[in-house]
């Protein structure tokens, strides 16, 4: 099978299973809306740092991990095998201090991200259970990752997206006919990864399985050399924890609840958005690692350039249905029929999503540096477009142009972070 098709093959199922896992949250906030109208929406949308910070984890140690295992497998390292196990552990101990905050602390947390009593009330018991179940997030983007690059992307997608039925099926089962509400919908959440991994699992007992599980200490050098390839997987989610926090307290300080209540509807669908471009990072990842390995630098270049023309095409489609369904896709998560968050949220799909013309080119380059063993210049590209650009963005536009300024500093700041990437890329280039 040539470049291009294995190419289509791992990106089209990797966007699906990735489409899949973002669809949960969406369920979430879908159910949540009709349960708890916008208070419920403002609510989540406080929530979704969070999930971002734990995802950030789990994305950083997965495809990091994964990415040494392919390189090495491909040079036939017997090495490649000490990183699925060390991963797995590592992501474990990670988790345990979540764990402690949702057991013990959870509406500490809700107050950070600037709930008020009436949110925290609404939200204390949905925290909690989230966060307990902290290792399965965790450990489920480890082994989808190993699972798609040893070779089995189709069952990494059946397994996100049998997670993420789950999900959608027993949100609406656990919140309206057995009337558990807001913690029902977590449960639901919090299951959703299971069932993934035990799915993927059964890639393990497969005859064509590479990946081994070897009994050793976890060893920080290992984690360490993992996340260096995974930190762009880590900065896109803290990039969008940052965006999160950052709009929340711009929002709730320039029109209260209601204008948080509204990016929460952006804010879910720029899930979706991402994950698709996420997808085609991700899908490209374990042939460009497996080209690298191999010197095959004409391969890695041609990946490059299907990627990139694949970002720009899907950007311009999402943008089109965007801008041609703006008021029934914020009428989805509208169960009250406010006008005034109507009016915002409209608003803010518009001005927010042009920023995906750049984000897809930034987002897919900065997986291809990673999977080339360029950590330096994607953490230069991540961190750029997730801490730095659009901090320093939303606070001056804001200041500017009130909560139009909000919403456009997502485009300004990766407009900013493609001429940084593209520099970054001739640098490679003239390198080689």
């Amino acid at each position: 099978m040539n470049v291009t098709k294995q190419y289509f093959r791992y990106v089209s199922q990797n966007i699906f299973g990735l489409i899949g896992t973002s669809c949960y949250i969406l369920a979430d906030t879908y159910f949540i809306a009709q349960a708890a109208g916008t208070d419920g929406v403002a609510m989540l949308n406080l929530c979704l740092p969070i999930y971002n910070f734990i995802f950030a984890f789990g994305s950083m140690i997965g495809l990091g991990s994964a990415t040494r295992y392919a390189i090495l497998k491909a040079q036939n390292d017997e090495r490649a095998h000490r990183y699925f196990s060390n991963g797995l552990m590592c992501a474990i101990l990670i988790a345990v201090p979540f764990m402690l905050v949702g057991a013990f602390c959870p509406d500490a947390v809700l107050r950070l991200m600037g709930g008020d009593a009436a949110i925290v009330a609404l939200g204390l018991q949905y925290t909690r259970i989230f966060l307990l179940f902290t290792p399965f997030f965790m450990c489920n983007y480890i082994v989808s990752a190993f699972t798609r690059n040893d070779g089995d992307p189709s069952l990494a997608m059946v397994a996100t997206l049998s997670g993420s039925l789950f999900n959608v099926v027993f949100d609406y089962i656990f919140i309206f006919p057995m009337g558990w509400g807001l913690p029902g919908a977590a449960l639901a959440t919090a299951i959703s990864p299971v069932i993934s991994i035990s799915i993927c699992s059964l890639h393990f007992r497969k005859p064509t399985n590479g990946v081994q599980f070897v009994r050793q200490r976890p060893s920080v050098r290992l984690l360490l050399q993992s996340c260096q390839l995974g930190i762009s997987g880590f900065v896109g989610e803290m990039s969008s924890a940052v965006t999160t926090t950052v709009f929340n307290l711009l929002l709730l300080r320039l029109a209260g609840n209601v204008a948080v209540a509204a990016y929460g509807v952006v804010a879910n669908f720029a899930l979706v958005a991402t994950a698709i471009f996420n997808g085609v990072s991700q899908g490209a990842q374990p042939l460009v690692s497996q080209c690298y390995g191999k010197r095959d630098r004409a391969g890695v270049r041609k990946l490059l350039g299907l990627g990139s023309g694949t970002a720009l095409a899907l950007a311009a489609a999402l943008y089109l249905v965007v801008f041609g369904f703006t008021d029934a896709l914020v009428a989805i998560f509208n169960s009250e029929n406010s006008a005034l968050m109507a009016r915002y949220a409209f608003t803010g799909m518009r001005i927010y999503f042009i920023g995906y013309l750049f984000a897809g080119f930034n987002i897919v380059s900065s997986g291809y540096l990673s999977a080339v063993n360029r950590p330096t210049e994607a953490s230069i590209t991540s961190i750029s477009r997730g801490v730095v650009a659009i901090v320093a963005c939303s606070l001056v536009l804001s200041a500017l142009f009130g909560m139009n300024g909000v919403w456009a500093a997502f485009p300004a700041s990766e407009a900013m972070t493609v001429v940084l990437t593209l520099f970054l890329l001739r640098g490679k280039r003239a390198a080689d």
